[in-house]
């Protein structure tokens, strides 16, 4: 399965390119696609593809059982399979994740030896996936409430409008089946872990460092939002990739 993406930066270079992985219920465009981060691309003569995750913006929806189709191995083989299909096998690539995205962005250098450096932003250090059971989402989406806040922060988050709101419960579940177990799959690469000043989300983000051979932590001003469009962000992007 290879996934949808849109190009951004410069038009060629001869630096890696950089995939952009974007968060859960977001798309490559809102994370990724802004002139913003266009501009600084290219002002860095970089090239890069910004990918939709499955059950985000362009892509199909999610077919068949969750566990096989959105699991956490299936996605980053379909982020790999992209990644090969627009730059080739042999061609070094760095990879931008953030939130959902910089946790299939800690899998990849383990999977694939075509990864360089990676750049992971607002990433937790605990899995939220595995706390939401399929039944009380959902029980949530059909209009019950939520026992559990959490999901009910995930059943708003996933039925906002021009969301696929099918294909994002099945990445739940599949995400959950496999969960993020940071001392697996730690990336073995040039690695920095990027986290808002203000994000809550990222609290305990320093043990993740310290499972990173050659790991460090930068922080930007903002919450986890304001973080990811922060000027700060971009540059750290950037200075680490060069």
């Amino acid at each position: 399965m290879t996934l949808t993406f849109q190009r951004i930066g410069a038009a060629t270079s001869e630096l890696p390119p950089i995939a952009l992985l974007h968060g859960f219920a977001s798309s490559a465009a809102e994370d990724f696609g802004s002139a913003d981060w266009s501009d600084a691309l290219a002002a860095a003569g970089r090239t890069g593809i910004a990918i939709d995750l499955p059950g985000h913006g362009a892509n199909t929806p999610v077919e068949g059982a969750a566990t096989d189709a959105a699991s956490t191995s299936a996605v980053t083989a379909a982020i790999l399979a992209t990644i090969a299909g627009e730059f080739g096998t042999a061609e070094a690539v760095d990879v931008v994740g953030y939130s959902l995205g910089g946790r299939l962005g800690w899998e990849l250098p383990s999977q694939s030896a075509q990864i360089r450096r990676v750049v992971l932003g607002g990433v937790s250090p605990f899995e939220p996936f595995s706390a939401v059971s399929s039944a009380d989402l959902e029980a949530a989406l059909g209009g019950a409430d939520p026992a559990n806040p959490l999901v009910g922060m995930m059943a708003g988050m996933i039925s906002a409008p021009g969301r696929d709101t099918a294909s994002l419960a099945k990445l739940i579940v599949g995400l959950a089946s496999e969960p993020f177990d940071p001392s697996a799959n730690a990336p073995q690469v040039p690695a920095l872990l990027v986290a808002g000043s203000e994000d809550q989300m990222t609290q305990g983000i320093e043990g993740l460092v310290e499972a990173l051979p050659e790991g460090s932590l930068e922080r930007v001003p903002g919450d986890h939002r304001r973080a990811l469009d922060s000027a700060e962000f971009r540059a750290a992007v950037v200075n680490f990739l060069a």
